[in-house]
């Protein structure tokens, strides 16, 4: 999609993921695009509805954790747009993990027993649920890599003041679990995930996508504990099997390093695990919806002047 300019607009940003508009001081029109990133890289070709499935997914779970936490999204006007509070963001990353796996397991598996400030308890085996979920924070970078941080440093570097970061803490504990029992219910266990925070005035609001594909990673429980104990791979719904195929194709990211060339094939199958985490977190068969620039304009548009922002 092309950029669009809107009443008042008054200035954009193209994400790796989202474009976002921002409409005079108070309000924010972001639209999901098709685009896909790992590693902190766009990768070449866009993956047909991811756009909608995060979009969609998003809306469902701020919606089913509205009563815990403020959060920024007023209307989903179209499949794959959000319209929304604009917040002063936190200049960290909630990053909530149940489980030892992804950048947790790697740490572990080198010998490393702190992650963000936060012990790990001997003897685990790759996957396993942690005694009860911990919170290991990054920076959140305007360019490059988000970096892991301590609780401590964030608050002794005066990134969030100490009263507003337990907050966080405690908005992102519940937050994750919420978003464990919407999960179990559909057969689903969330391992991690992370959170954006942001304030209008004084109070704090939950910003972005919370419980997407994008930025959480499913494992189905039918069969979790027979696959733990054999030291199986985990039967996953998330990103990481996309990063896990560039891993295999010698891509993580790194200077010099190619993107390996993704086939029709590759990418249609990519779209059809994103579709099937919404049909398997949501209950609902996915309707994909594709409609033109200027129809999407127009519903945006009608959705500002309901809101009265233009």
């Amino acid at each position: 999609m092309n950029n669009l300019q809107f009443p008042k607009q008054v200035n954009y940003y193209k994400g790796k993921v989202r474009d976002v508009y921002s409409i005079g001081e108070e309000w924010l029109v972001m639209i999901a695009s098709d685009r896909i990133s790992a590693f902190d890289v766009i990768l070449p070709k866009p993956i047909p509805y991811k756009g909608q499935v995060l979009n969609q997914v998003a809306a469902y779970m701020l919606h089913q954790t509205s009563d815990i936490c403020p959060n920024w999204l007023y209307d989903t006007p179209a499949p794959n747009t959000a319209i929304g509070k604009r917040c002063t963001p936190y200049k960290v990353e909630m990053v909530v993990r149940g489980n030892l796996t992804g950048h947790a397991w790697r740490t572990y598996k080198g010998g490393g027993r702190m992650l963000c400030g936060v012990p790990l308890p001997e003897g685990l085996k790759e996957n396993q649920h942690f005694p009860s979920p911990i919170i290991t924070p990054t920076t959140k970078a305007e360019i490059g890599h988000d970096e892991d941080i301590s609780r401590e440093e964030i608050i002794s570097r005066g990134i969030v003041p100490a009263d507003e970061y337990e907050q966080l803490e405690n908005y992102a504990l519940a937050l994750f679990e919420r978003g464990k029992e919407l999960a179990a219910r559909r057969g689903l266990i969330l391992v991690d995930t992370k959170y954006e925070f942001g304030k209008i005035g004084d109070i704090i609001y939950l910003m972005d996508e919370i419980h997407t594909p994008d930025s959480s990673r499913y494992f189905y429980a039918d069969g979790f504990e027979e696959k733990l104990e054999k030291g199986e791979p985990q039967k996953q719904l998330s990103k990481e099997f996309v990063r896990e195929w560039l891993i295999a194709n010698d891509f993580m990211g790194k200077e010099g390093q190619t993107v390996p060339e993704m086939d029709e094939e590759w990418i249609a199958t990519i779209s059809k695990r994103y579709i099937e985490l919404y049909e398997q977190l949501i209950g609902e068969t996915f309707q994909p919806q594709q409609l033109t620039q200027e129809e999407t304009f127009n519903k945006i548009v009608t959705s500002l002047q309901a809101a009265g922002a233009i």
